[in-house]
């Protein structure tokens, strides 16, 4: 009876349901749920951001990348557990409207959609300044460029899922090829005894300088990073929604996220560390382009900058499909726009894709405006988003968990594991995660600052919305049959 929840009164099990489910496409097949888990989990903040993160950390960065990708796991897990309850594409909306009610569901939605809102900023920004990399791009201006990736993944989000899983499918290829690719470099280099660029290169680099080179602060400061390094492992559950055997992919799915972070993850910042000096990585540079580099590799730069910009262009690919979902699940029970909730004939819920893409669009302004400083204007408010959405995913399961204690529910096979200690445990780690944000006086301050004013905002909306809620919730109430 897994996904099932019992009444009160022993009376027949009612299974919950969630009327924004209803109409979408079940053509995700298993490949592309296993490349969306893997395009999830590995992203930027590798390809991109490890190389500022190993020059300040030292070789310790793969301890923490270990660390914070445990707790990622558990995040991803419980959400695992959530969709064998009951999948729907409204995620986690969907089952904090279960446990919560449609406060918490309202919350959560809209800190998802500030999320990925400003993320698609943060992306199409980024896919801006990474073809700007290449001259024949250099005279373009930096708002035209990220216009064009903005309407070249919005038409193929617009046509299917199916052309969504395809196009994210190819996108996890070529960054997983990329790693495998480099790993296989340079773990032969290492066993070959070769020097790159005439570094001592080898194992004892990982202790050369001590464990903690630069002291324990900057190991401590880096943790914010490498958390939103991990952001979008939880886009799989949103996939679960339009699948036809989510029992049967997704606990494959899921599981595979742990190995995949510690081979890729883990694995490429021990190679990094044991390749060069962690002092030869720069915050400016992607630290396989480093090593390429001195290896004289030719054409590294062009080629990591590819992977780079595939990288981005699948996050955007992904924030458009996710949130587009998520809002419809909303729409539908009232706490987001009636135009959310429409669907085209390919059963396609374009009315929140293009409400997403409208942030977007804001997006290319800010570009045209201030083009230095778009991206990390943007980038500290999709941090909120990210702790928001993963603390929202974990107190679901808690209270899923709670429900299951007391009778109410039964947990599936495929369960959290030590929960609910590691649910606890997990939630704890997001609350020192935010107190390290308060300490990195640059940027995570700033954010931090910013919840009491998001959380005013919330508090706004709610009162102009919870009428309709309220209305949709009896209208609901009139269709369902009585149980028993």
């Amino acid at each position: 009876m897994s996904g099932q929840t019992m009444p009160r009164d022993g009376g027949t099990p009612v299974p919950p349901t969630d009327a924004g489910d209803a109409g979408y496409s079940k053509s995700l097949r298993a490949r592309h749920i296993n490349m969306i888990a893997i395009g999830g989990a590995i992203g930027t903040g590798l390809f991109l951001g490890a190389g500022g993160r190993l020059h300040d950390a030292g070789p310790v960065l793969a301890l923490v990348y270990a660390v914070c990708g445990v707790f990622a796991f558990f995040v991803v897990r419980a959400l695992g557990e959530l969709i064998l309850h009951r999948p729907s594409s409204g995620s986690f909306v969907s089952y904090a409207r279960e446990f919560m009610g449609e406060k918490g569901a309202y919350a959560g939605g809209w800190l998802y959609f500030l999320n990925w809102g400003t993320t698609g900023v943060a992306d199409i920004t980024a896919i801006a300044m990474y073809t700007h990399y290449w001259a024949v791009f250099s005279d373009v201006p930096q708002w035209v460029l990220a216009l064009a990736a903005l309407a070249v993944v919005l038409a193929v989000n617009m046509i299917s899922v199916r052309i969504f899983g395809e196009m994210e499918f190819w996108f996890a290829i070529v960054k997983v090829a990329a790693l495998v690719a480099f790993m296989l470099v340079g773990v032969g280099l290492l066993v070959a005894g070769h020097d790159v660029g005439g570094h001592d290169s080898g194992p004892h680099l990982l202790v050369a300088d001590g464990l903690l080179p630069n002291g324990l602060l900057p190991v401590v400061l880096v943790v914010q990073g490498i958390v939103f390094a991990y952001a979008a492992v939880e886009l799989v559950g949103v996939a679960a929604g339009e699948t036809a055997e989510p029992e049967r992919i997704m606990p494959r799915a899921i599981n595979s996220i742990m190995w995949r972070i510690g081979v890729f993850y883990v694995g490429s910042v021990l190679l990094l560390a044991m390749l060069l000096p962690h002092g030869a990585y720069t915050a400016g540079e992607s630290p396989f382009v480093t090593v390429l580099t001195e290896l004289g590799v030719p054409a590294a730069d062009d080629v990591m900058n590819l992977v780079v910009l595939t990288a981005a262009m699948s996050s955007l690919n992904s924030g458009l499909y996710s949130t587009g979902r998520i809002l419809r699940s909303m729409a539908v029970a009232g706490s987001a726009p009636r135009f959310a909730g429409v669907m085209s004939r390919s059963r396609v819920p374009y009315g929140g894709i293009l409400m997403t893409s409208g942030v977007c669009v804001l997006g290319v302004g800010l570009n045209y405006a201030v083009p230095a400083r778009a991206f990390e204007i943007v980038l500290n408010f999709a941090a909120i988003g990210i702790l928001s959405t993963w603390g929202m995913i974990m107190l679901c399961h808690l209270l899923f968990w709670r429900q299951a204690r007391a009778g109410l529910v039964e947990r599936p096979v495929y369960r959290l594991p030590a929960a609910p200690w590691t649910t606890l445990a997990t939630l704890g780690f997001f609350a020192v995660v935010l107190f390290l944000m308060w300490l990195d006086e640059e940027a995570g301050r700033a954010t931090v600052m910013c919840v009491p004013v998001i959380a005013a905002g919330l508090v706004a909306g709610w009162f102009v919305v919870r009428g309709r809620v309220r209305a949709v919730a009896a209208g609901e109430r009139e269709a369902l049959p009585e149980p028993g």
